[in-house]
């Protein structure tokens, strides 16, 4: 095969409901204005916002905005990060983790507490030790600060948002641990709940800033969650979540190509509800959930920057490039599968000499079709607005009312190493 045997492709453009945010900072003052009034912050506490290891757009403008609010009540606010074992279960690396999107002790007028020192307050009724950080329980008091979205390892009414953040984001390392461990038994959404159950009922939680985002990456909503009713509101915006994500444009795929994964983009560094694969084993061509696409080869071409080396749920990929494998740090990978119980999400797909060998490997192994490959390449699974499918694809997007197709066909393109030139 020679690079003649990648197909051209077409520039398409998909069109997703867009709810957005015009003034990022105010919604959240109004927000916290209910949440909470004045007269419930004692001048002087010390309160805690979390931040975690995902790439929400707007994470620093909320968090600054919760900051100043807690100051002009008289509060002493701090950041804290909530990520489990992510940055190598490290206090600098987690730290340097939420700098990357612009969260820093001077960009937010306040101190970021990342200590990894947690204590253990007993166990559920179904046997979970429940971990809070030492820095969150000293505290007065935390806001939990957190988007809501579709989880990618487990179904359920609770998924992703303020519930797992308590949970397992302020449990740092040994909390995260010990929760993953009942998920065999208990299952991670109930090992979940049961834990920040148990959390909420010490007062220590104030209340949460629910954050949805639309398929454009960016905010769609902010919705102040009070600790009596975290768990039927999370339910509500889960629902209204599920409707806001972006897909792939197609439900069959022969090869999906992307040029980078990462912590930032999905905690399984490709988002599974967007690739259909599961980071515990997948079978190439179904789906790990109905409605997902079937994808038979994924090829990604790089870890991304703000992932610093965590390349965790590079198991669902089939095929990478020597530069990706450099930029893998398999300390903090390894480290993040095994703590969420799951050691194929750390597992080394195959790899390539470059980028051309990558994507024609792929193409070589997939169907073979009379009228070419399936094939899709995205930059990564959070942006889907525009997207590159091969001449195959043509009769399958043509027509349809939520996409444009822009230009092309056209040739990718690879530099004189084989390195392909991202088009996005």
């Amino acid at each position: 095969m020679t690079t003649a045997d990648i197909p051209a492709f077409l520039r398409i453009r998909q069109r997703f409901p867009r709810p957005r945010v015009e003034d990022l900072a105010g919604l959240v003052r109004d927000e916290l204005e209910s949440l909470l009034p004045a007269a419930s912050v004692v001048p002087g506490a010390e309160i805690g916002v979390t931040v975690g290891s995902r790439g929400i757009r707007g994470i620093a403008t909320i968090a600054r905005a919760a900051v100043d609010v807690l100051r002009e009540r008289g509060a002493r606010p701090f950041v804290i990060p909530a990520m489990g074992s992510h940055g190598g279960a490290t206090a600098l690396a987690q730290r340097r983790l939420i700098a990357h999107y612009g969260v820093t002790a001077e960009t937010m007028g306040c101190p970021v507490r990342a200590e990894m020192d947690t204590r253990s307050l007993g166990r559920t009724s179904t046997g979970i030790e429940v971990r809070i950080s030492e820095v969150a329980w000293r505290s007065d008091g935390i806001l939990l600060v957190n988007r809501i979205k579709p989880h990618t390892d487990y179904k359920g009414p609770i998924e992703s948002g303020l519930t797992k953040i308590c949970a397992i984001g302020l449990g740092k390392y040994d909390g995260a641990r010990e929760i993953h461990r009942h998920r065999f038994a208990d299952g991670l959404g109930p090992a979940i709940r049961s834990v920040a159950e148990t959390l909420l009922a010490t007062g220590k939680i104030l209340g949460g800033l629910a954050i949805l985002e639309n398929a454009y990456h960016e905010t769609a909503r902010v919705v102040g969650v009070p600790v009596g009713s975290l768990f039927p509101a999370e339910e509500r915006l889960l629902d209204e979540a599920r409707g806001l994500m972006g897909r792939l444009p197609l439900d069959e795929i022969d090869v999906l190509v992307c040029d980078r994964l990462g912590k930032n983009i999905s905690g399984t560094g490709l988002d599974t509800n967007v690739t259909g694969r599961c980071v515990y084993g997948y079978t190439p061509g179904t789906a790990w959930c109905e409605g997902m696409p079937s994808i038979r080869r994924i090829v990604v071409m790089d870890v991304s920057d703000e992932s610093d080396g965590n390349a965790v749920g590079m198991g669902q990929v089939d095929l990478v490039p020597e530069r990706f494998a450099r930029r893998v740090d398999h300390r903090v990978t390894t480290l993040n599968a095994l703590t969420s119980c799951a050691p194929t999400a750390a597992k080394m797909p195959v790899v390539l000499p470059d980028d051309r060998e990558a994507v024609l490997a792929a193409i070589r192994t997939s169907p073979i079709r009379t009228e070419g490959p399936r094939v899709v390449y995205v930059r990564d699974t959070l942006e889907l607005e525009h997207v590159l499918v091969s001449e195959a694809c043509r009769p399958l997007v043509d027509g349809r009312d939520d996409i444009e197709i822009v230009s092309g066909p056209e040739a990718l393109h690879f530099d004189a190493q084989g390195r392909l030139q991202s088009p996005f």
